[in-house]
C-alpha cells in the first residue's frame, strides 16, 4: 500500500481521512501492541487508543489484555471461583478504589464534616479507649446526651467518576460504620446513607433501625456495611450521616462512639455485606432496635433533578 505523504496536508484535510479511516497506521502483530497497551496508563489507552482504529479498538476491547493487566498488577478476585463478567471493568475499579470519605478517623478534627446536630456537650474527639479492630484507628468521634449527628458529601464526579460512568456501569457502593458504646451508660447509635441526584434529591438510602445499647455493655466495637446495587440512572451524590447520643443525659461524652466510616466504589463481587442480626429484646449482649428517623433531601425539600 502507497503511504499517503502528511507533509502539506491541511489541519481540515487530516481530520477528514482520519475521520474516514483512511490515515495509515502502522500495522503491527496483536502481541506487540497488547505488550505496549500493558505499558501505558490505562486512560491513555481506552480514551485514545482505542480510538486509533478497529484494530487498536478489538485489541483494547479484549478481556485477554486486562486479565493480563490484572495478573501483572497483582489484581485478583477475592473469590477465585467467581471470575469477573468484565476484566476491563473490574481493572478500572480496582485501581480507583478508595475510601471516598474525607477524615473517617478523627485524625483532623471535625475538617469535612458538617455537624447538623451538636446536641449536649456538642461531639468531641476522644483517643481509643478500646483497642480497634483496625490498628490504624487510634481517635474516634465521641457524642453527648442530646443527638449529635454530622454529615459529609461526597461528589463522586470530583472523585473521578463521570456521570456517565456511573450511569452507564452503576458500580456497587459499598458503606461502613464501626460505632461503640461506653461500658457504663446506655446510648443510641444511628445512620442514614442516601444516593442523591444532581440536585441532591434522594434517589435511594439505606437507614436501618436505631441501635440502643443497654448500660454495662461490654463497649466492644461493631460494624455496619450495605452495598447498593442496580440503583438506576442519575446518582451523583453520597451523603453519609451518622450519630447518636447517650441514653441516660448524662453530662460529658456517654453516648456512642464512631470512627473509621467509609464509602467505597467497588467491583461487583468484591463488596462483603455484614448485616447486623435483627434483636427483639434488649440486653448488655443483644442491643434494642428502634425505627429510623427520616433525613430531608439535601436541598432542603426543592426539587432536585
Amino acid at each position: 500500500m502507497k503511504r499517503r505523504q502528511m507533509g502539506n496536508i491541511s489541519n481540515a484535510s487530516k481530520t477528514e481521512d482520519w475521520e474516514n479511516g483512511s490515515v495509515d497506521v502502522p500495522s503491527l502483530p496483536v502481541a506487540v501492541l497488547e505488550e505496549i497497551f500493558q505499558n501505558l496508563p490505562a486512560e491513555q489507552v481506552v480514551c485514545v487508543c482505542r480510538l486509533v482504529c478497529r484494530e487498536w479498538r478489538d485489541v483494547v476491547d479484549c478481556a485477554c489484555l486486562w486479565k493480563e493487566r490484572c495478573r501483572r498488577e497483582g489484581l485478583r478476585p477475592s473469590d477465585p471461583v467467581k471470575t469477573p463478567s468484565d476484566w476491563r471493568l473490574f481493572y478500572i475499579l480496582c485501581k480507583k478504589r478508595r475510601n471516598l470519605l474525607k477524615n473517617p478517623k478523627a485524625e483532623d478534627g471535625f475538617a469535612r464534616w458538617e455537624l447538623i446536630e451538636n446536641g449536649g456537650d456538642k461531639w468531641k474527639i476522644e483517643g481509643v479507649s478500646v483497642e480497634h479492630p483496625d490498628g490504624t484507628v487510634n481517635k474516634h468521634f465521641a457524642t453527648s446526651y442530646f443527638s449529635c449527628m454530622k454529615r459529609q458529601v461526597v461528589d463522586l464526579q470530583a472523585e473521578g467518576y463521570s456521570p456517565a460512568f456511573m450511569d452507564e456501569f452503576q458500580p456497587d457502593i459499598l458503606i461502613s460504620d464501626w460505632y461503640a458504646p461506653r461500658w457504663d451508660c446506655g446510648c443510641e447509635y444511628e445512620i442514614s446513607v442516601q444516593l442523591l441526584s444532581a440536585g441532591k434529591k434522594v434517589l435511594k438510602s439505606f437507614s436501618p433501625d436505631k441501635v440502643n445499647f443497654e448500660q454495662w455493655n461490654d463497649q466492644k466495637w461493631n460494624q455496619v456495611t450495605h452495598v447498593f446495587r442496580s440503583y438506576g440512572r442519575g446518582v451523583r451524590y453520597v451523603g453519609f450521616i451518622h450519630g447518636g447520643k447517650d441514653t441516660q443525659f448524662w453530662a460529658g461524652w456517654y453516648g456512642i462512639r464512631v470512627t473509621n466510616s467509609s464509602v467505597e466504589i467497588c467491583p461487583a463481587g468484591e463488596t462483603k455485606e455484614r448485616v447486623q442480626p435483627e434483636v427483639l429484646h434488649g440486653s448488655p449482649e443483644n442491643p434494642i432496635r428502634k425505627s429510623p428517623r427520616h433525613f430531608p433531601d439535601l436541598n432542603n425539600g426543592k426539587a432536585g433533578r
